[in-house]
């Protein structure tokens, strides 16, 4: 797995402090991207939180995520909290060392009181004094938030003097663009009122706990409950992997909803679902990969999308009509653009695998935000991706004019077909997968052929070894 250092660096440690007229929280920023630019500490927010209580254990819930590892406990993760500030909410998200857990705080309007909020993306410090500060909150005395330096630091600023390298592995950056493909194939599948989503929470084994269980669970909806079942019933709801929903249990007093959201399942095979706490003014949403075991990085949902000349041109001119819009309308963009819809969708899944875009499952819509790091590797380190690449370089992809079939020509050949537009391979990835996670490097190969061929040829041979 390739791993890089990132630099993060604050101008001061994240605090919250006792003030006259009540409590002040300040969430030091650090460099990132905004309408103006790439700012060294942008300043995103300043104002009060209606619910102070409730916002700090979301944050806290975020900051639990951040710092966990769901599988393979033992080894460390700490990578701080992304903030992105869309004109007229916040949003935390956090991702699991381990890749397979995406957590994210939504602060809406509701949930913000007597300051603008500005537009942009960077990571947020919460140390661990901070979060100790935080869990301490008991009431919902005034707390008046601040996201950025003070303004009396706007204009002393002379260096960061907090200052830290963290490990940033490329599974976890292929994650952010993974899971927000995953998502938008959800739809929901069932809500909660405030007592039954307690229960139900509650009900949850934790990781360590006897007769926890760190296997694939099935749900299914009866009314305003969730009753668990042994398969995948028709209308049944995955919960993988339920010990890594634990972060919830710190929203849950405040909790006025459960909805639970995931794809329309059609086997028996695992599947990734979101599960989020409707709060006031706020969202919290834990979204779970399809195995405690199974990061999104391996997904392979983004690769199609990676793989065409044209998605990428599409992006290009799609990243430029971005603005930080909490709700990004594809039907304003392939009018602005003059892209047809469905290649404005495949645009933003472009952008996603660069961290540029994100999807709300409660809104059924993506949301603009730049990761603050170097995301382009995505692309660049994406394995599959690169074999694909060889084998079309190394002109081990030829057509055939055998209209659904590939043939292959010697024995570390593989046969590649295509059935209504979904190609299958004879490959161990695809024997393995089904097609489960995404395309194997031999049908990605084919495609990016087939995409560069012309009109009328439709079938390929792929020579190459099994991956």
């Amino acid at each position: 797995m390739t791993r890089s250092l990132q630099a993060v660096a604050y101008t001061r440690s994240s605090t919250l402090e006792s003030a006259p007229d009540g409590r002040r929280l300040g969430l030091e920023t650090s460099r990132g991207a905004t309408p103006r630019g790439v700012e060294d500490h942008p300043r995103f927010f300043a104002g009060f939180l209606t619910s102070p209580q409730v916002a700090s254990a979301g944050l806290l819930a975020v900051a639990d995520v951040a710092g966990a590892r769901y599988y393979q406990q033992q080894l460390r993760s700490s990578l701080d909290p992304v903030v992105t500030g869309n004109g007229d909410r916040l949003r935390f998200e956090s991702f699991s060392g381990c890749g397979g857990v995406y957590a994210r705080l939504d602060v809406l309007a509701a949930g913000l009181d007597g300051g603008e909020v500005g537009h942009g993306t960077t990571n947020v410090d919460v140390n661990n004094p901070l979060r100790e500060a935080l869990s301490r909150i008991g009431s919902d005395d005034p707390l008046h938030l601040r996201v950025g330096p003070d303004e009396l630091a706007v204009t002393t600023l002379d260096g960061p003097v907090v200052e830290r390298k963290v490990p940033l592995p490329d599974r976890w950056l292929r994650g952010f663009a993974e899971a927000q493909v995953t998502a938008a194939g959800f739809d929901l599948r069932a809500e909660l009122p405030a007592a039954e989503a307690v229960r139900f929470l509650r009900s949850l084994p934790r990781a360590g706990t006897r007769g926890s269980s760190r296997g694939v669970r099935w749900v299914v909806p009866a009314g305003n409950v969730l009753r668990p079942t042994t398969r995948p019933v028709p209308g049944a709801i995955c919960l993988p992997g339920p010990e890594r929903l634990v972060a919830l249990q710190r929203v849950l007093r405040q909790a006025s909803a459960l909805r639970v959201y995931g794809p329309a399942l059609t086997g028996s095979a695992a599947a990734a679902s979101a599960w989020e706490v409707v709060l006031p003014g706020m969202r919290l949403t834990l979204t779970l990969s399809p195995e405690a075991s199974r990061g999104f990085s391996g997904e392979g949902g983004v690769l199609d999308a990676l793989a065409t000349d044209e998605a990428a041109g599409d992006a290009e001119l799609i990243s430029v009509l971005l603005a930080w819009e909490p709700r990004i309308d594809v039907g304003d963009l392939a009018t602005a653009s003059g892209l047809p819809a469905e290649r404005v969708r495949a645009a933003l899944v472009r952008l996603g695998t660069s961290g540029r875009v994100g999807y709300d499952t409660a809104e059924a819509a993506y949301f603009h935000r730049e990761l603050p790091y170097d995301a382009e590797r995505v692309e660049r380190h994406n394995p599959r991706l690169r074999a694909a690449r060889d084998l079309v370089g190394a002109g081990a992809v030829v057509l055939d004019g055998n209209l659904g079939t590939v043939t292959a020509q010697d024995g570390h050949a593989h046969r590649v077909c295509d059935d209504a537009g979904v190609l299958s391979c004879s490959c161990l990835w695809w024997a393995k997968y089904r097609g489960g996670r995404g395309p194997c490097k031999h049908a990605l190969a084919v495609r990016m052929v087939r995409r560069g061929a012309v009109s009328g040829q439709a079938e390929v041979l792929v020579e190459g070894g099994a991956r």
